[in-house]
């Protein structure tokens, strides 16, 4: 199976060449699917309409005077989002995509740090953008994405691409004609910070269109599918492999209205593929499963057309569209693949997907490395596995254990310039072109990566066994009564050695479900969740045992990845402690 070739990708250099092929190839056909304000339907752009909007909208900024300068661009999921981003990019200089959900103050620091020249932003931040705006004497312009200029702070988003657009047609190509550099830095990407404050990470063209080259190698994608684009389009996973990808590629990508859309979204764009996180899959998963077991017959008919599907996979038969209609056709009927990133699947949830007739791979990636190290391919996987190493990457484990677990170190021509202004950090993370990830894993002997955790994260106990909080995190969340999890290390009452301790946020909702007629006290509820933390102690060695358990009502801090974040929770922790 390691054999199988990779699929035909055409080489970009840059970002501006691939947009130019993609026009020429797919001008016609939708790029995207949105609902702009005031439309309940999806309405179309097509490949040419962009196109000629990111021409528009360049040429206007140059005008302004912003070239070679840093604009910031803060906004929801939307198609001015994509058309500023390569009108930036593709000629008008450094783009720096921030976090449209962080606090006033935290977006401010960003704008310092990056030397923001210009703001493209929407509604939802304006009351941050406008008290920002008043305090700010570097932000040359603030360009609102839904307002017309106030002829004062802020321009107009609609009004610069119509001007822009009247200049091209006068000849005018003062973005038209500029080059590129494929090596210099264009995008200044924060990371999201889940063990520490942000990094500021330089990309380059290279970069990126090496990334979209050897990811599309691994993993069939074309004009016919449609990307439902659902993760925050700031965050290089989304933005990589949910836009530019897409574009290289010829596909449709279409916006969902929010999480609570998703399956409504699918339905009315015709998804072909989407990417999420694991906490979205999972939720999709136990919806399934939890519709079944509302009506007995269903949910006996659902469990013997599983067993009847694997038996005649054995013999390459493979029936599970049909068998499986209705919850296919819950989904629109078109749905063919499911991507996961930015943390670790369960691998029971990936194989449950699979058994319905729902593929699902998973992928490993950094910021700093644009961000795909390694993703499982379509027609060759392990659902216990990060991936294989892209074609152009080196990967390798760095002092590895007597368990081949060491740190993942990384190389290839999509890794990171390096962190912005920070020299020190930099040299810690790059040395001799490999760049040192942080997290910890092995390479088994089929060549494909696996993470046990982060370096920072693992906990060492006094006889120097490894314990990765990830793995007891995955085992946790199994149980129906865990909603999410969070693992780490506590001083026992001597101060000698470290336990396994965790906090549990309740599933209230599948609780409610199997104790109907039951109002539970909080200490039934750490009765019930706390017998099936001693079922799980039961499977594992005596030093990953689970010995302290905290119950919360309050779910953990995360990134808009819904990733933990966890030096503020442990942090929280400690404080409580003292």
């Amino acid at each position: 199976m390691g054999n199988i070739p990779l699929y035909k990708v055409e080489p970009i250099e840059n970002l501006k060449e691939m947009l130019e092929r993609s026009v020429t190839l797919f001008g016609d056909k939708t790029a995207f699917l949105w609902k702009p304000k005031g439309h309940d339907t999806y309405q179309s752009i097509t490949y040419r309409q962009f196109y000629n909007d990111v021409q528009a909208f360049g040429t206007a900024l140059m005008h302004l005077g912003l070239k070679d300068k840093r604009i910031a661009l803060l906004s929801e999921n939307r198609y001015e989002w994509a058309v500023a981003y390569l009108a930036v990019v593709n000629g008008t200089g450094i783009i720096v995509p921030l976090d449209r959900e962080l606090p006033e103050n935290e977006i401010e620091s960003l704008l310092i740090r990056s030397k923001a020249d210009a703001v493209i932003f929407s509604n939802y931040n304006a009351e941050q953008i406008k008290n920002i705006s008043e305090r700010s004497h570097d932000i040359q312009y603030f360009i609102h994405m839904d307002e017309g200029a106030d002829g004062k702070h802020i321009l107009s988003f609609h009004e610069l691409l119509e001007g822009g657009r009247e200049k091209i047609e006068n000849g005018d190509d003062i973005f038209t004609s500029r080059q590129v550099d494929s090596n210099a830095m264009n995008i200044l990407l924060f990371t999201s910070g889940t063990t520490e404050a942000a990094k500021a990470v330089m990309l380059s063209h290279k970069n990126i269109c090496s990334n979209l080259m050897g990811m599309c190698s691994m993993v069939y994608i074309d004009e016919k599918d449609t990307f439902l684009s659902v993760l925050p389009l700031h965050h290089t996973y989304e933005c990589s492999c949910g836009f530019l990808c897409q574009l290289y590629r010829g596909s449709a990508i279409a916006y969902c209205e929010g999480l609570r859309h998703i399956q409504k979204n699918i339905k009315e764009s015709k998804t072909t593929v989407m990417l999420g996180v694991p906490l979205i899959f999972e939720a999709i998963y136990r919806r399934i499963w939890k519709q079944a077991a509302k009506d007995p017959k269903k949910l006996k008919k659902l469990k013997t057309g599983i067993r009847i599907s694997n038996f005649l996979k054995k013999f390459n038969i493979d029936i599970t569209r049909k068998l499986f209609r209705p919850i296919h056709d819950s989904f629109g009927g078109h749905l063919r693949l499911f991507i996961s990133g930015a943390a670790a699947m369960d691998p029971e949830v990936a194989k449950g997907f699979q058994e319905l007739g729902i593929h699902i791979i998973q992928g490993y990636g950094l910021t700093e490395c644009a961000p795909i190290v390694a993703v499982n391919r379509d027609v060759y996987f392990k659902n216990d596995a990060a991936g294989l190493p892209l074609p152009e990457m080196e990967v390798r484990i760095d002092s590895p254990n007597e368990e081949g677990i060491g740190e993942i170190v990384a190389k290839g021509p999509n890794v990171m310039l390096g962190y912005y202004e920070n020299p020190e950090t930099t040299a810690q993370a790059l040395k001799e072109g490999w760049f040192y990830t942080g997290d910890l894993g092995f390479i088994d002997s089929d060549g494909f990566v696996h993470i046990t955790g982060r370096r920072k994260n693992v906990i060492v106990t006094r006889n120097g066994k490894n314990i990765y909080p990830e793995e007891i995190e995955t085992l946790l969340n199994r149980i129906p009564y865990v909603k999410e999890s969070m693992v780490f290390g506590l001083q026992n009452d001597h101060g000698d050695d470290v336990t396994v301790a965790a906090q549990i946020v309740p599933d209230y909702e599948n609780i409610q479900e199997d104790f109907p007629n039951a109002e539970l006290s909080k200490e039934e509820i750490y009765e019930l969740i706390h017998k099936e933390v001693k079922n799980l102690n039961r499977q594992l060695v005596s030093y990953k045992r689970i010995k302290n358990v905290k119950l919360r009502d309050q779910e953990f801090a995360k990134t808009t990845t819904r990733k933990i974040k966890r030096y503020i929770e442990e942090e929280k922790i400690k404080k409580s402690m003292e």
